[in-house]
């Protein structure tokens, strides 16, 4: 590592309601891969968003090649070499892979944008991070994980100093994640200084020098990465150590009877042929690398998307789901691993999200019934341990765990019997993580039943009574608890036709 390049000394930032950094320090060394680390609602967000310019601190100094500094902006940042790749995407769907990459900054011939120059340097840059992206392709039309591909190569393609990684790797296949390691030591040989945050336990022992925990907006503490242990840096984030066991054998007593049954759906070319059953308190993990159609088939059965032909069954009784009211009657709900698209209403209160989809009980008369509606909505703050200051608190303002968990309060007000959770833990901490956990085993020792869409193996051997695996929009294997290994998962992930 080189020489110190930035330090943020005793940044405090308050909100309404929220303190949510409490005097943190971190300091950023050229040629190092720094994480940054702590529970959803801990600061590290807020505190890259204080550095770049899009929050302004309360108090504290930024030092940044041996000046104190305080951006504007995110384009003062940018200009001065400080990128952020951020965990919600900012793109907009309506114009092309290349227009979002040099949006602000367009290339130009004369007074006219010039498409045909931005489509080849993107190119160049797809070809030099080895992605195989269309720049003319409409954003809109690229998958979550290809999405937050354009995102960091849109990062890369300033002339940056120090980039900020939030949860790069959250929507990213094995081959992705390796693919974006390489560019990150590539941009660290030649000194960059990186800000890498992530959950991924495995992915922090891999890829950076040292790590800096952060607990409910404070600063904890910062380590060397080589001299310390998952369950170090766990205890530091937490304060307890969580452990992931795969579950050894299923719950699911051995005459439970079926409640959902789907034979021979198809849904364009990402579902071919799918046939599955559900057990009554069953949690049925579906896996399989990214673009295997799980989540096509999820919402070709919520009615989501359009089915071209195949039969589902809810308690033995055939039904036809064309849309999703249909799914919710049925006694359907599902957990959309893009919370901000489909799962919540971000300028609404939790108290609002959480009765969004079982609104009619809370009417009196033509008008909302406010109080039982907040009644309702803190009994799912308090056993979902959502971190808000109180039921009016507008989701923008929550991290994105406790967003995840405005979403899942939201089907529990509305008390599905069929729970469809993708992505459930997608970019959530490891504590927030243990909750759901805890919380979904509860739901189906309640009786409750839960299609559980995981690209995490260790998610998927740990909470799964049975596993489905799709590769290429087909089932290609489905096994029990008690045969499933992470090597037969994957060989049956790689299965073609």
């Amino acid at each position: 590592m080189g020489e110190v390049i930035l330090t943020m000394e005793g940044i405090d930032k308050s909100f309404p309601g929220v303190h949510a950094l409490d005097h943190v320090n971190l300091e950023i060394r050229k040629g190092e891969v720094h994480a940054l680390m702590g529970e959803n609602g801990a600061g590290k967000s807020t505190l890259m968003k204080v550095l770049t310019g899009i929050y302004t601190k309360d108090s504290g100094t930024i030092t940044y090649e041996g000046k104190e500094v305080e951006f504007p902006n995110p384009r003062a940042a940018q200009a001065a070499g400080i990128v952020i790749v951020h965990q919600e995407l900012n793109m907009m769907n309506h114009l092309t892979v290349a227009q979002n990459i040099f949006i602000g900054r367009e290339k130009m011939s004369g007074k006219l944008i010039n498409d045909k120059k931005m489509n080849e340097a993107a190119k160049e840059l797809f070809d030099r991070l080895n992605i195989d992206i269309d720049p003319k392709e409409k954003m809109g039309n690229l998958t979550v994980g290809k999405q937050q591909m354009c995102e960091i190569a849109k990062a890369i393609s300033h002339d940056a100093k120090v980039i900020i990684f939030d949860e790069p790797s959250a929507a990213l296949t094995e081959s992705e994640i390796e693919e974006l390691f390489k560019i990150i030591r590539d941009l660290k040989a030649k000194g960059m200084g990186i800000v890498y945050i992530s959950h991924r336990m495995d992915e922090i022992k891999v890829i950076t020098d040292r790590v800096t925990v952060m607990r409910d907006g404070g600063y904890v503490g910062t380590l060397i990465t080589k001299d310390s242990t998952k369950d170090d840096i766990i205890h530091m984030m937490v304060g307890r150590v969580i452990y992931e066991d795969p579950k050894e054998k299923s719950n699911v007593a051995p005459d439970a009877p079926v409640v959902l049954k789907v034979e021979h759906l198809n849904a364009g070319k990402m579902v071919r042929d799918v046939s599955f059953e559900l057990h009554k308190g069953e949690i049925l993990g579906f896996s399989g690398l990214m673009g295997a159609g799980r989540t096509e088939t999820a919402r070709a059965l919520f009615g989501a998307d359009p089915k071209d032909s195949g039969d589902i069954y809810v308690n033995g009784e055939k039904v036809d789901i064309k849309n999703p009211s249909d799914a919710v009657k049925y006694g359907i709900g599902y957990l959309s691993e893009d919370r901000k698209r489909y799962g919540i209403v971000v300028q609404k209160s939790v108290a609002e999200n959480s009765t969004m989809a079982d609104l009619d009980d809370y009417m009196k008369g033509p008008f909302i019934d406010k109080k039982k509606e907040n009644k309702v909505a803190q009994k799912y703050v308090e056993s979902l341990k959502t971190k808000t200051p109180n039921t009016e608190q507008l989701v923008v303002n929550l991290s994105g765990g406790n967003q995840q968990k405005v979403v899942i309060a939201k089907w529990l007000v509305r008390d599905c019997d069929i729970l469809i959770f993708d992505e459930p833990t997608r970019g959530i901490d490891v504590g927030a993580k243990s909750e759901i956990y805890t919380l979904m085993n509860e739901l189906v020792a309640e009786g409750k039943s839960i299609i559980m869409i995981s690209s995490e193996m260790t998610e998927i051997l740990r909470m799964s009574d049975r596993i489905v695996v799709m590769c290429e929009g087909r089932k290609t294997g489905e096994m029990s608890i008690e045969e499933a290994t992470q090597e037969n998962i994957m060989h049956a992930a790689t299965l073609r036709d």
